[in-house]
């Protein structure tokens, strides 16, 4: 345990966060995702839904400014404007570190590839559908 640090942030995924570089992808997925099988590295957090982690995450995690989006969640199936109440949550979670940064949808072929692709994939224990976010990392202004 670490003063002033959410205890979420596990010593594997404060270690992922600091080694990120600007520009690289963090993925926070749900308990039905296929982490294992997506994930080029994985890091779990059974036992806790995604809000908790993403909130956890955006404490500390700057947001990149040099792309039009930066945050991206998952939608349900084909419907890029359905909001489910997780997605409400993500907006919600989000809007409170980043005012001005849209969360952006993806449908499922837009979205799976990015996740893929990601530096690192944090499966959760998130038990509702579609309750999945991408943020990409920005860099710390001197």
């Amino acid at each position: 345990m670490l003063k002033g640090l959410n205890p979420l942030l596990s010593p594997e995924l404060l270690s992922t966060l600091r080694a990120m570089g600007h520009g690289d992808e963090i993925a926070l997925v749900d308990g039905n995702y296929p982490g294992q099988e997506h994930g080029r590295r994985l890091i779990r957090l059974d036992g806790h839904h995604l809000i908790p982690v993403l909130d956890a995450i955006l404490s500390l995690l700057p947001i990149d400014d040099f792309v039009p989006s930066a945050i991206f969640r998952a939608t349900v199936k084909q419907d890029r404007d359905a909001l489910d109440p997780v997605h409400q949550d993500i907006i919600a979670c989000c809007a409170r570190y980043e005012p001005d940064r849209a969360v952006t949808p993806l449908l499922g072929p837009e979205f799976y590839p990015r996740v893929r692709a990601a530096h690192t994939v944090v499966q959760t224990s998130e038990p509702r559908l579609y309750g999945n976010v991408i943020l990409r990392k920005g860099v710390i202004y001197s």
